[in-house]
């Protein structure tokens, strides 16, 4: 299997290991999805090492290696972030800083709710793994700022492209609200492609009207 991130092979792990699935799941929204995507379930090597992959190229291609600092957001984020560390090493040979936070302050030891890297006046590239309405990441960009550290930029592993409460989706609408690149490394599009060729006429249509009734440009 090739180290360099391959959107459709990553939508073919995902589906062997049911992360992604087509069918119709009602969503927090109230929407009636074609296919649903559970990060919880990015439990095997395999997967971990596919996503991590595309992580660190991403990284690689788009932030200041000299002083990398990545953050990963608890609970799913740490594990995220710590294999992002190692595939940077390993593939791109960039020895990035990694931390990640608490749910809940420490009063012992070292204390506070941040682990790993020191993020005092640091411009920090956050890894998520998808946006909805972007509320999450809000929290993790006012958590960094009591840090006095800033955001460099966002990566999540599927942009969704759903409107949000207007005509943009959350990611466009994050992008506008922090001036930062919000990257994705699998999009919606992605996954219609790869219906096309591989699905059947049914999920492809379901997909299409979903964009239709939903989507962003």
């Amino acid at each position: 299997m090739s180290n360099t991130f391959q959107p459709s092979q990553f939508i073919e792990v995902a589906l062997k290991n049911n992360v992604l699935k087509f069918g119709e799941f009602t969503l927090k929204s109230g929407r009636v999805s074609p296919y649903f995507f559970n990060a919880g379930l990015l439990s095997t090597g395999e997967l971990l090492s596919v996503l991590a992959n595309g992580y660190a190229d991403a990284l690689a291609k788009n932030a200041n290696k000299d002083d990398l600092v990545i953050f990963g957001a608890a609970y799913k984020g740490i594990p995220f972030v710590a294999a992002t560390a190692q595939s940077l090493w390993n593939n791109h040979q960039i020895n990035a800083n990694w931390g990640y936070n608490r749910k809940e302050a420490k009063d012992h030891g070292e204390g506070g709710m941040l682990v790993g890297a020191d993020l005092k006046g640091k411009s920090v590239w956050v890894i998520d793994d998808v946006m909805t309405a972007g509320t999450a990441m809000r929290e993790v960009v006012a958590l960094l700022a009591k840090e006095n550290a800033k955001v460099a930029g966002i990566i999540v592993a599927l942009d969704r492209k759903e409107k949000g409460q207007g005509e943009k989706s959350a990611i466009q609408e994050l992008a506008e609200t922090l001036n930062v690149p919000v990257l994705a490394l699998v999009s919606f599009d992605d996954i219609i492609d790869y219906v096309a060729k591989n699905g059947t006429a049914e999920q492809l249509n379901s997909m299409k009207s979903y964009r239709e009734q939903y989507g962003v440009s």
